[in-house]
């Protein structure tokens, strides 16, 4: 594809860095991204499923940087790799993420720490660390999750950890105007993802509630919460900033 093809699409041009790249949202995000025009560096934190989703984008756009968002040696080593392939950011998903069920009289340090480290202490690195990278007029999406806004039970540190990413959004936004770098949070509800595929396996009666909750009667699908993230990521949503914006099939709106 010759360079005034590339950018005649949304993302024509554009670096991007996803987070959590190997599989569900991140993964299609990914993908999205690189069929939009831009060139994307994907992380894992497992090497074969890093590698296969690289060759299942099947592009020459796309790079694969395994690591831990919640090891900073990991995200230096990350955009080591961009500042030397690529020099600049335009784009970041801050996507990956983690969970675990523990009703309160039940959570451990552990469950606790292993959350947050990922979701909140891996998310404000992953930004922080970016941030030298990052061009002015930049675009940086947060995935939270209709969790931070609905009390799940047995969910409570896994709720918290994502309303947190809500009010980075809100701060960052204000941290980052004098640079024109917007910042937004996209907050799925249920998407048929491998993790809730297998957090829900052989339990019927559990899926059938999550539909339920959903007035759409059904769950998403990682390519339509990609959809949204690539509008928050394009010069198509420019005055928007500060943002939660749900796909959640109007979970979390009634």
């Amino acid at each position: 594809m010759t360079e005034s093809k590339l950018n005649t699409k949304r993302l024509g041009g554009k670096i991007g860095v996803v987070t959590g790249g190997s599989s569900g949202i991140g993964f299609a995000t990914a993908q999205r991204f690189v069929e939009e025009g831009a060139y994307v560096f994907i992380t894992g934190r497992r090497k074969t499923e890093l590698d296969t989703a690289v060759k299942q984008i099947g592009s020459s756009n796309v790079t694969g940087v395994q690591g831990d968002v919640s090891n900073l040696e990991d995200l230096d080593r990350l955009y080591d790799t961009v500042r030397e392939q690529k020099g600049h950011i335009d784009v970041l998903f801050a996507n990956a993420g983690t969970g675990e069920f523990g009703p309160l009289g039940s959570i451990t340090e552990s469950n606790f720490d292993k959350t947050f480290d990922v979701n909140v202490k891996g998310v404000l690195f992953t930004v922080q660390r970016a941030l030298p990278l990052f061009r002015d007029g930049g675009s940086i999406i947060l995935n939270a999750s209709t969790a931070g806004s609905k009390g799940i039970g047995g969910l409570s540190v896994y709720n918290a950890s994502k309303a947190a990413l809500r009010s980075f959004a809100r701060s960052w936004t204000v941290d980052l105007k004098e640079r024109k770098i917007r910042v937004n949070a996209i907050s799925p509800g249920p998407i048929d993802t491998p993790g809730l595929r297998d957090a829900t396996q052989g339990q019927e009666q559990l899926k059938n509630f999550i539909v339920s909750t959903v007035p759409q009667g059904r769950m998403g699908n990682p390519e339509e919460v990609a959809k949204a993230v690539a509008f928050l990521a394009s010069d198509d949503s420019s005055f928007v900033t500060g943002i939660e914006l749900f796909v959640d099939g109007g979970q979390a709106q009634i």
